[in-house]
């Protein structure tokens, strides 16, 4: 059985990578230590339902303060996946089935925690026909049923091996946003997401627009894996020619010695200039900072997404 705490038998395909050492974390990086009531609570809430969060698969360095106030992220579909990025922290390997519980699990877990905004996400299933979009559908159907005051944001797969048809099961399942994350820049693709292609990852987030023009799309990017300042500003324009309503920008974090180094850490005012050239160029909703993430304050995020969108149609 493979011990999924053992970097070397998460990551098998990284095993022959070389280990890199990362720099010192900058202290506008740091943070606390997850814990107190409101964490045990969540955690207490994800156990009992059986579900896995990308906060804890991901190491995102959030998790303490989301968790405190009861925001946790869905992972659905399992904890293995069939890519291997060298900059994520989830397993990687062959999958088990779907569980067909797995929804009804989310929807009472989102219920429970009382969540007006849920963010629910997944590893990559190759191994699926459609790659888990009717699994997507019916968790977002799930949680209608049984949180009907939540509003919902799914952060999907590529749909890179399926027919077109998938990505038309997952929005009509009517979702409030629609994210995708291109994560890099094209040029450093083979290196941090070779199983992916640029292209096709924008896309794909076109086509959510052509399919249902009401819905709000999303994507991110990292920075500090090698990129320059010209690349990422080429892929907000590429994002914003496939009308994406809402960037995202964080710090790349290294999670183990063999992922992807580290190229550097950008400066908090590097962050500001980025935000203020996407709004720049029209995005609705921007958020850029080193500790920003695809999840990060999303509910807050999608109110002020919502507000925005208003006062554009009103011409303000």
């Amino acid at each position: 059985m493979r011990d999924l705490k053992d970097p070397l038998q998460r990551h098998p395909e990284k095993a022959h990578r070389p280990e890199t050492t990362q720099p010192g974390k900058p202290d506008w990086i740091r943070v606390r230590a997850p814990g107190g009531k409101g964490y045990a609570e969540t955690s207490r809430i994800m156990r009992e339902h059986n579900l896995t969060t990308v906060c804890e698969e991901a190491g995102c360095p959030n998790v303490g303060e989301c968790w405190s106030q009861g925001h946790a992220t869905m992972m659905i579909m399992g904890d293995i996946c069939t890519r291997g990025c060298t900059f994520c922290n989830v397993a990687t390997g062959r999958p088990e089935a779907l569980d067909v519980f797995e929804p009804g699990r989310v929807a009472d877990a989102v219920a429970k925690l009382g969540l007006r905004h849920v963010v629910i996400t997944s590893v990559d299933r190759d191994d699926v026909a459609d790659g888990g979009a009717e699994h997507f559908a019916r968790t977002i159907r799930a949680v209608r049923r049984r949180a009907p005051g939540a509003t919902i944001e799914v952060l999907t797969p590529d749909f890179l091996k399926c027919d077109p048809s998938a990505l038309e099961v997952v929005v009509k399942a009517k979702p409030d946003v629609f994210n995708h994350n291109l994560e890099t820049v094209p040029g450093l693709y083979p290196q941090v997401r070779p199983g992916a292609r640029y292209f096709h990852s924008l896309r794909l987030l076109q086509r959510v627009k052509e399919l249902d023009p009401g819905l709000f799309t999303k994507s991110g990017v990292m920075v500090g894996l090698g990129e320059d300042r010209q690349a990422v500003m080429q892929v907000m324009d590429d994002m914003r020619a496939a009308d994406v309503d809402f960037l995202t920008v964080g710090q790349y974090l290294q999670p183990t010695p063999r992922h992807h180094r580290v190229d550097r850490f950008v400066h908090p005012d590097e962050f500001a200039a980025y935000e203020s050239a996407a709004y720049g160029k029209g995005f609705l909703m921007v958020s850029a900072s080193p500790l920003t993430r695809s999840s990060y304050h999303a509910g807050d995020d999608f109110e002020r997404l919502r507000a925005a969108r208003r006062r554009k149609l009103a011409g303000g």
